[in-house]
């Protein structure tokens, strides 16, 4: 790309956020960062890969989080703050990347390259995928549906100014199961292009 784009994608659990964000990020030729940032910040501080995966996309807990002098004690946001400043760093630089989650929309809203996006989807279509992929029950992919939509929005909410998934603070909004995640992709691709154009 001649112009810098970030383009920072949110998802609901089994919206197919990962496959439509790699589906974009080769399209574009730009890296994708996900879980992958935590196998940078392990190779920069030495410390177990296992760890950062544990607290990853994770709230603080507010019962034992304490703060002094601005330092926390709280893991969990040592780590996500960790990821904020490698994506800050990665944007003043001058790349173009795609990011999942991590609240880059929000982190990153100064930036006149970003693009946000938010992929959401019916309850029936993400549970059988979670099903199919995960290769659980349909209680089980409810169930886990459930629980990483609520990590992911008290995470999301804990460090960001915005609602996670509330429309107003993204530039689209995609009902993945309508289309189904490739023609999804390409209908993103399409608004990311036009975009890009009128940059």
């Amino acid at each position: 790309m001649n112009k810098q784009v970030i383009i920072s994608i949110g998802r609901e659990y089994g919206s197919g956020g990962h496959v439509i964000a790699e589906m974009i990020a080769k399209h574009y030729n730009i890296p994708l960062y996900d879980r992958n940032i935590l196998d940078e910040l392990s190779k920069e501080t030495g410390n177990s890969y296992d760890v950062y995966k544990k607290y990853d996309e994770k709230p603080a807990n507010p019962f034992i989080t304490r703060t002094v002098l601005g330092q926390s004690n709280s893991v969990e946001k040592i780590i996500a703050e960790m990821q904020f400043n490698f994506l800050k760093e990665k944007a003043e630089s001058g790349e173009s990347y795609v990011v999942l989650g991590r609240c880059a929309e929000d982190i990153l809203q100064d930036n006149d390259g970003l693009i946000s996006i938010f992929l959401v989807g019916d309850t029936d279509v993400k549970q059988k995928r979670i099903m199919e992929v995960k290769h659980v029950s349909a209680d089980e992919a409810l169930t886990k549906m459930k629980r990483h939509d609520k990590s992911r929005k008290q995470y999301h909410n804990s460090f960001s100014s915005g609602k996670w998934g509330d429309s107003r603070y993204y530039d689209v909004c995609i009902n993945t199961s309508r289309l189904g995640l490739k023609a999804s992709a390409e209908e993103l691709i399409r608004y990311i292009d036009a975009r890009v154009a009128a940059m």
